[in-house]
């Protein structure tokens, strides 16, 4: 589960105040809201990488408000993917393994099979500037895997890609929720990711939060003229 308790976080001169929603254990969230209403924000605090003023972050039941981000067993996933240039497919999916130390055969499992997972065991040994923009995707999303979260965090995962590509996606995460149960929130400005990913909804307006159900969430865009695709907030 993922659980913020009238948090209250700042970055730069923005701020948002007494902000609660839940995530259920196992559940897809979806965050939807306008540009720079603060959606990235609250997945940066999440993950601990703002720091909450006020208030409690509950991940699993457990109280993570002021563990650093590499103690509440995130995996993260950025706009940008922040993918190394330096770095092959095989290198990114170890990273966060090797970070923890783990043994040598543990990593060699876990990659073969994060990488049959995400059909991207042809590409171990490719750098990241030899692939398309799905492909590394879906390595940016493998990374964030690796260590076995309990709570996946997405922020824009997917504005990047071609409709092709994108219906490609949706099938793999549609895929991992099921195999794996890991409790998502996915931040994202299109209804169609809502549409095919998520069950559970929530929109970010006015500085807070409104958990609703997909048609009151279409009703939601359509009263606001829809949303930007835009990549910012």
């Amino acid at each position: 589960m993922i659980e913020l308790k009238n948090i209250t976080v700042s970055a730069g001169d923005f701020t948002l105040a007494d902000i609660s929603l839940t995530v259920p254990t196992g559940a897809y969230g979806i965050l939807m809201g306008a540009t720079a209403a603060g959606k990235t924000t609250l997945l940066e605090s999440i993950a601990g990488l703002q720091t909450v003023r006020d208030g409690a972050i509950h991940l699993g039941g457990a109280d993570v408000t002021q563990l650093h981000p590499a103690e509440r067993d995130i995996g993260y996933l950025p706009q940008d993917g922040a993918l190394f240039s330096k770095m092959n497919v095989r290198d990114h999916l170890a990273f966060s393994l090797e970070v923890r130390g783990a043994a040598k055969d543990t990593i060699r499992d876990r990659i073969a099979e994060l990488s049959s997972l995400l059909g991207i065991d042809y590409l171990l040994n490719r750098g990241i500037r030899d692939l398309s923009g799905g492909e590394k995707q879906r390595v940016a999303l493998g990374r964030a895997l690796s260590a076995h979260p309990r709570t996946l965090l997405l922020d824009e995962p997917l504005s990047a890609l071609d409709e092709i590509t994108r219906q490609q996606m949706y099938d793999l995460l549609k895929n991992i929720q099921a195999r794996i149960g890991v409790t998502t929130l996915h931040v994202t400005h299109h209804i169609i990711d809502a549409e095919n990913l998520g069950d559970t909804f929530l929109y970010l307006t006015g500085g807070r939060i409104q958990q609703l159900d997909l048609p009151s969430l279409r009703n939601e865009l359509k009263n606001k003229g829809g949303v930007s695709p835009a990549n910012a907030d």
